[in-house]
């Protein structure tokens, strides 16, 4: 069962919504070597904030998701693409409903 997760938010810089957005799209295939990750999506809040939530059994998962592809890469990118750098929350899940 899922009780932890993180939930990250990006602000696009502007005339860099769709890189962003493609970007965040990339993230799923560095994901896919994360087993730990039980749950990832990539969303557009608004037009020019995006964000990441991920959930997780253990929290080993989570600070090997912090270390990972998809957290390299973003904090590579972050000058390029967003206003600022990237927010990363530790969050706690009440409850859940994932397939399987």
């Amino acid at each position: 069962m899922v009780t932890i997760g993180l939930l990250v938010r990006v602000n696009a810089r502007p005339g860099k919504e769709r890189e962003t957005e493609n970007f965040l799209r990339d993230g799923l295939a560095l994901i896919e070597d994360e087993p730990g990750t039980a749950a990832w999506f990539a969303v557009r809040i608004n037009c020019a904030t995006f964000g990441i939530f991920d959930a997780f059994e253990q929290d080993a998962a989570r600070r090997a998701n912090l270390a990972g592809k998809v957290a390299t890469a973003l904090m590579e990118r972050s000058d390029e693409l967003f206003t600022r750098p990237p927010t990363i929350e530790r969050v706690d899940i009440l409850a859940a409903k994932l397939p399987g």
